[in-house]
């Protein structure tokens, strides 16, 4: 019996034991995974702008160290004792006020980190990461080499500037609402050029080129054009029972937006407005793009696409809709309007890549063509395409015939231009004198003082 009660005591005991070892070996008080380090900044530091680390832990972290250590010493930027245990930190750690005299070129930053974990004996787990930094305190060189002297409202302008950083991030122009135009390489190295376009709804324009280092480093550079206030007709268009069950009815068939809407007004005003802004849309993200390559020079023509044709409608017309003598809605005009003869050939004076030829709501048959440097024009309200999207089209070559397609009550054309995704004024690229001088000009004199340098 003796023996019996024995082999009990050891079985109880070596449970116990056992469940012991597995308490700790799963309890959430025990847990053994090392706190995780990470640094969101990049490998560089320009010794300005805090350090952002971040400390993350099962259990909750109970301390932490970051230690700065240079080639002659080593110097404790922040240390914290947690009194209430956090799951995560989010540090930012300040650099000391006498890194800005460094002369090192690389420093390393210590971060220690432990848990309140049991396990370890108690002592929890702990973990020391290190991060190599590369030292780097200069802003990039900024330079502007030359740019057209004015820009006109609703216009267009270009700028060839020189940048130079071992260490360069990004570089733009920032203009209107935090619209970036993107720079091309252009002519030698550390050289780039780019259009401006001065938005027709827009009041004033401010472009700025900003270039960002890899460290934080920030340098910008106004642009200084000259600001031509131009001024755009307003139109007070009175909306016609005959015009809204004519051809606004018929639109309403085509178009998603309209479909079970029966209201004369709500087709026009969701044709004027909805699906207007998802045709453009369409518009600036397809021209938008800008090309990743060098360019040398840049030659164009005066634009006129359509022979002995008529202004019908003018670029910026802010189009204000009225019926029974109510504000219904409202438009802007952002194209020129050409009319000749029906179905008339249509030939623009520039060479380009073929981006779009489709089908584009109130635009009817759309070509888009590309002639570089951001620059793009539009063919709207087209009865027939003679061209394919890829297709490399030469001067004077016929790409369309002009027609009623979309939103158009009679046969015209709607040329458009625009930069990087912005409409601007056609009248511009119609002339032979303003190409000259905002960008002929600009270009030939850049290379010149770009030879010399």
């Amino acid at each position: 019996m003796k023996n019996n009660n024995s082999s009990y005591g050891v079985l109880i005991a070596m449970g116990s034991v056992l469940g012991f070892v597995l308490f700790i070996y799963f309890s959430s008080i025990f847990e053994r995974n090392l706190p995780i380090i990470t640094m969101s900044s990049s490998e560089y530091w320009n010794l300005k702008k805090p350090l952002s680390l971040k400390i993350e832990d099962d259990s909750g972290i109970k301390s932490y160290k970051v230690i700065m250590k240079s080639n002659n010493e080593s110097k404790e930027l922040q240390y914290e004792q947690l009194i209430t245990p956090e799951l995560t930190l989010n540090l930012e750690v300040k650099p000391p006020r006498s890194a800005f005299t460094m002369k090192d070129k690389e420093i390393e930053i210590i971060v220690q980190a432990k848990d309140v974990s049991k396990w370890n004996f108690l002592s929890g787990n702990s973990v020391v990461k290190k991060f190599v930094l590369k030292i780097d305190k200069k802003r990039p060189k900024l330079n502007i080499i030359n740019n057209s002297y004015k820009i006109s409202k609703g216009g267009s302008a270009l700028v060839i500037f020189k940048l130079k950083d071992e260490n360069l991030a990004e570089f733009y122009i920032e203009g209107n609402h935090g619209k970036k135009f993107i720079p091309q390489a252009f002519y030698k190295e550390g050289y780039y050029i780019s259009l401006l376009a001065w938005p027709v709804m827009d009041n004033s324009f401010r472009a700025t080129i900003v270039a960002i280092d890899l460290a934080g480093n920030v340098a910008k550079m106004h642009v200084p054009l000259y600001l031509k206030e131009k001024s755009y007709r307003v139109s007070k268009i009175k909306l016609s029972d005959k015009f809204l069950k004519g051809k606004i009815a018929d639109l309403a068939e085509e178009f998603e937006e309209t479909q079970g809407v029966v209201e004369p007004i709500e087709q026009f005003k969701i044709i004027n407005e909805d699906v207007r802004e998802r045709n453009e849309k369409l518009i600036h993200k397809i021209t938008s793009v800008v090309k990743d390559e060098q360019i040398d020079t840049f030659k164009i023509n005066k634009m006129y696409p359509l022979r002995n044709a008529k202004v019908v409608a003018y670029f910026g017309d802010h189009r204000k809709y009225y019926y029974r003598g109510e504000k219904v809605s409202e438009a802007y005009h952002l194209g020129l309007d050409l009319a000749s003869n029906a179905m008339a050939t249509i030939k623009p004076q520039n060479s380009g890549e073929v981006v779009y030829a489709d089908d584009n709501g109130l635009y009817g048959n759309m070509p888009v063509i590309s002639h570089g440097l951001g620059l793009y024009t539009i063919y709207g309200h087209c009865s027939s395409l003679k061209i394919n999207v890829g297709d490399t089209i030469t001067k004077n070559e016929v790409i369309a015939n002009t027609g009623k397609s979309g939103y158009a009550m009679g046969d015209h054309l709607h040329f458009g231009v625009l930069v990087q995704g912005i409409e601007v004024r056609p009248q511009e690229w119609m002339d032979k004198q303003w190409i000259k001088l905002n960008i002929t000009d600009i270009i030939k004199s850049s290379k010149k003082i770009i030879d010399r340098n």
